[in-house]
């Protein structure tokens, strides 16, 4: 019975360091799917919340960043029923948010990026950042997001194509200086996988 108190509390203790650590992967990741710092912050606080009132559903601990972001994408489906404002069909566009201009090329390049993904559909903007920023699997993506591993792969071919046409538009308005830095999306991206 002691034994099973002791691992009881380690066990509990983990989970809330795992969560303390996971926090801003999902800010970022809430902030990338509703640019909006106050609600990217509220949905953080309700997935950690749900999070931490269901922890004996999570069996096991290398599930974990699934089970969160599920848990977060839940909560911003919550969100968008409660406003009555559904935005779960591939075929909506997000709003677009304008950021103000950065001094440095590299920001510049991150602006760029962000803003087209804000043009994607929150469906495609799910898939992209799981997939492309958190390196998830399509087949975690799935499970995290409650949609089968072909509607991944279908979202995130659309949302590619379409973050890769804004990005070449883009670069064809800039300055000649400036159009080096899109065409560095590609190279960074292929590094890295």
């Amino acid at each position: 019975m002691v034994g099973d108190t002791i691992f009881g509390f380690r066990q509990r203790r983990a989970f809330k360091k795992m969560l303390g650590n996971s926090r801003k992967r999902l800010y970022r990741m809430a902030y990338s799917w509703t640019h909006d710092p106050y609600l990217a912050d509220d949905m953080v606080q309700q997935t950690l919340v749900k999070a931490l009132n269901n922890q004996r559903q999570l069996r096991d601990m290398a599930a974990a960043d699934a089970w969160l972001f599920r848990i977060l994408a839940n909560c911003l489906k919550d969100h968008y029923r409660a406003k009555r404002e559904v935005l779960l069909g591939d075929d909506q566009v997000r709003v677009e948010y304008v950021t103000p201009e950065t001094e440095t090329q590299e920001q510049q390049l991150v602006e760029n990026v962000r803003l087209a993904v804000s043009k994607l559909p929150l469906a495609q903007c799910q898939v992209i950042t799981l997939v492309d920023l958190e390196g998830f699997t399509y087949a975690r993506v799935a499970e995290t997001l409650e949609i089968p591993v072909g509607t991944v792969m279908s979202r995130l071919c659309r949302g590619r194509a379409a973050l890769r046409k804004t990005l070449l538009d883009a670069k064809s308005q800039l300055p000649n200086e400036q159009a080096g830095t899109i065409t560095r999306i590609r190279q960074l991206r292929d590094s890295h996988g």
